[in-house]
């Protein structure tokens, strides 16, 4: 993912500024509590909402739909930028609930690098470990934020440890935490060399930071109890020992993870993870694409499509598509072509996300995140250029793993369900299978949380009520091959086919031994469990 090479001119520096990052973590690490606090910090929002807030005091800014809101939990990708010590912040925060893996692994598809968040008591969890293994298939560069380091966590280098042997990956402190649970009193910042001290009265004020010369520093003593103070230094002197030094390149290429400590919740230790992540992290980076490589100081404007969602305002059936810009400095009012159907598209009314609050955004350079309400004709994979034919490849379509039959409560109302079901197939949200025999659709997730949300979306976003049953298939995989092969297999296997909705054949399974006897019994043709978005 990172071109190194010594040949490529220097960013403009409009372009060079841009940072643009997932925060990917299990559920309940602390993610959307740490992305508040960018925003609080970014100057963005003037206090920050946490995600378990009584009643309607404060609701979290970047979960908008009524579902995150209820269950405390994000459901759907969302982006926002903000401005932080002279650089551009994009950040897109994931879905922790594997549920919506999907949405994430399509997210990473579309920043240059990924902050991990790990709960100091629990450490690497599997979900973390799913969504690093993407990070690495695409050589993300990875920061680590090891949250809630006030209430009562593990020994320092079992978490650094368990991260190294779990995820394979070097692992330098860049901070060290001071005290663990009721004891936490900061973190020596080990980069720059100076005191970072919590203030638990206030959540919303920045740690106090003290400079100070080296460990054997009197001041030292001056802000840290004698207990902690001794065990500081004896860790610090072994870390310093034990684990490697901090080199910024074997960060950019994804082998080494800089990792900070610190609570989300209390403020704390976030400013230092911003600070590292201007330093450290990545500025836009080249986009793999057909027939060619993207680079960002191309002059041209290039974007792509990674996910599109519906009725983000529930007010108007708007469709917004992210988008994220892979070269050239964009305006709004510019004509771009619509590499798909190689038609012209004039913007005019581009957003910057702000989570559910926008704005127009009047420019856009490769790096950033902007919206672009449209009425169906931008998908999934898409890309937007300035004439050229180029296509972002790399961003998957996973087949589901549990499968519904769908019906609408009022049989008069079968159209409305179609349209609700298409949009939600084009959005990602779900795929939606039309089997060649018989009527209704077959819904497809990867997990079952994903029913309860589209059933609640159908029902406020449509006014209908629908039922999911039970059904006789188990998984889908994709049909490719040669025409005459796929027609004979078509054919034979009526009760088995569907397409889904880009008209793509798609084989309905009941058990392995199906799959098995069509590898068997037709060796020209392909099934797969994954088909690349929109070709």
């Amino acid at each position: 993912m990172l071109d190194t090479a010594a040949n490529r001119p220097d960013l403009p520096p409009e372009i060079a500024r841009r940072r643009t990052f997932a925060i990917i973590s299990h559920p309940d690490a602390g993610k959307t509590t740490l992305t508040e606090k960018f925003l609080l910090y970014g100057g963005a929002i003037q206090m920050a909402g946490q995600v378990r807030a009584k009643g309607e005091a404060r609701r979290t800014r970047s979960d908008f739909m009524q579902m995150e809101k209820d269950r405390g939990i994000s459901v759907s990708a969302s982006a926002m930028s903000f401005d932080f010590d002279g650089y551009r912040f994009n950040l897109v925060d994931t879905p922790g609930h594997s549920d919506f893996s999907e949405d994430t692994y399509r997210t990473l598809t579309a920043v240059d690098a990924a902050v991990m968040v790990i709960d100091g008591a629990k450490g690497v969890e599997s979900q973390t470990q799913k969504l690093f293994e993407v990070c690495r298939l695409r050589d993300l560069p990875i920061l680590t934020f090891c949250n809630k380091m006030d209430r009562e966590s593990r020994d320092t280098f079992e978490i650094i440890d368990e991260i190294q042997e779990n995820l394979a990956i070097d692992v330098t402190p860049a901070a060290w935490p001071i005290g663990v649970g009721r004891d936490f009193i900061g973190c020596y910042d080990m980069l720059r060399d100076r005191l970072e001290l919590m203030d638990r009265a206030d959540r919303n004020k920045v740690a106090e930071s003290i400079a100070i010369e080296g460990l054997d520093d009197p001041k030292l003593a001056e802000h840290v109890p004698a207990h902690l103070l001794e065990k500081l230094l004896e860790e610090v002197e072994m870390a310093r020992e034990l684990l490697p030094k901090l080199d910024p390149q074997a960060v950019l290429e994804g082998h080494m993870t800089p990792i900070w400590f610190g609570s989300a919740i209390n403020s704390f230790g976030v400013k230092e993870l911003m600070d590292g992540i201007g330093a450290y992290g990545p500025e836009p980076q080249v986009q793999t694409a057909q027939p060619r490589k993207i680079a960002p100081e191309e002059k041209k404007v290039t974007g792509f499509v990674f996910k599109v969602q519906a009725n983000m305002d529930p007010k108007h059936r708007d469709r917004v598509a992210f988008v994220r810009m892979a070269s050239g400095h964009f305006k709004r009012g510019m004509k771009l072509t619509h590499v798909r159907t190689k038609k012209p598209m004039a913007i005019s009314n581009p957003v910057l996300f702000l989570a559910s609050d926008r704005e127009l955004a009047e420019e856009a350079w490769a790096g950033d995140i902007i919206g672009i309400p449209n009425h169906g004709q931008l998908r999934i994979g898409d890309t937007l250029t300035e004439g050229e034919a180029l296509r972002v490849s790399g961003i998957p379509s996973f087949a589901p793993e549990l499968l519904q039959g769908v019906r609408a409560g009022d049989p008069m109302k079968a159209k409305h369900l179609e349209k609700a079901l298409m949009q939600f197939a084009e959005e990602g949200a779900a795929k939606v299978f039309k089997p060649s025999i018989g009527s209704g659709f077959i819904v497809g997730v990867v997990g079952a949380l994903q029913f309860e949300v589209l059933a609640s979306r159908i029902e406020m976003e449509y006014g209908l009520p629908v039922r999911f049953d039970n059904s006789q298939f188990t998984s889908a995989r994709w049909v490719s091959g040669n025409k005459q092969a796929l027609d004979k297999f078509t054919e034979t296997n009526k009760q088995h086919i569907a397409y889904d909705h880009d008209g793509d054949i798609v084989y309905l399974t009941r058990l392995q031994w199906d799959i098995d006897r069509v590898e068997r019994d037709y060796p020209d043709l392909k099934l797969t469990a994954t088909k690349e978005m929109m070709v």
